[in-house]
């Protein structure tokens, strides 16, 4: 012990270079890092641009230097926009007849797309839930590959439409299409929005499936009834799409 306390004090000057080359490497690595993460947010908007889209205005401008709560919840805000997006398709029937890669986990963007919404899911904080920096910024990546994927996704839906689908079944999607506008028009009667109403489950069925939330939604639209009056015919259950054979 005492020949080292006599090499350090002899050789006491070394501690300087040894710190400096440490610190060095420390900060040569935080650089290469945010070098990286700014080539990666550029890489994703050339992708946006080049698939002709519009950038999100959260990815556009990363912010620097912001406080952890407010960086957060503008990740939070930017992940709820996303899954706000995604849900008008979800529940939209007319919008899931008109672009139906958007519904098919089958397509490969589309795939990609529920990937990123599953890991940006997993990563969201919980209401009360303060994340650590190195959480935050893997979260918030997380999120911006979330919009990357939709926003590509969504643009590629809406080039190929239901091209990926027969003459024959675009016959029967163009039928459910017109269909659909009459089981939600409030014009016509109980008894035609519900057989309308049955002929779109029929006319899907095999082609698009439709979620239970989107079912439930499409059948508070059918089933909204005219105003009330003493000659109103009751309305009766809406009937569902006989079972595929």
């Amino acid at each position: 012990m005492q020949e080292f306390w006599n090499f350090a004090g002899q050789y006491w000057w070394l501690v300087f270079p040894v710190f400096g080359m440490t610190m060095g490497a420390v900060n040569a690595r935080v650089k290469h890092r945010e070098v990286a993460a700014r080539r990666r947010h550029r890489e994703q908007i050339e992708l946006i641009r080049a698939q002709g889209g519009a950038v999100p205005a959260s990815i556009s401008a990363p912010t620097v230097g912001a406080p952890v709560a407010d960086a957060q919840q503008r990740a939070v805000d930017a992940h709820d926009a996303v899954t706000h997006r995604w849900l008008e398709y979800e529940l939209d029937a007319s919008k899931l007849i008109t672009y139906p890669a958007m519904s098919d986990g089958r397509q490969p963007l589309t795939a990609a797309f529920l990937r990123a919404k599953k890991v940006a899911d997993n990563l969201r904080p919980r209401t009360d839930e303060v994340l650590s920096p190195d959480r935050l910024k893997e979260y918030r990546e997380a999120v911006t590959d979330y919009e990357v994927a939709f926003e590509v996704a969504e643009r590629d839906a809406r080039r190929v439409k239901d091209a990926a689908f027969t003459a024959d079944e675009r016959k029967h999607l163009d039928t459910a299409k017109q269909l659909l506008s009459v089981a939600t028009d409030q014009a016509a009667t109980p008894n035609e929005r519900q057989v309308a109403y049955r002929r779109v489950r029929e006319e899907l069925n095999g082609l698009i499936w439709l979620s239970d939330e989107a079912v439930d939604v499409l059948e508070k639209k059918v089933a909204l009834e005219l105003p009330r009056g003493s000659g109103d015919t009751p309305r009766t259950p809406l009937i569902p799409p006989e079972p595929a054979v």
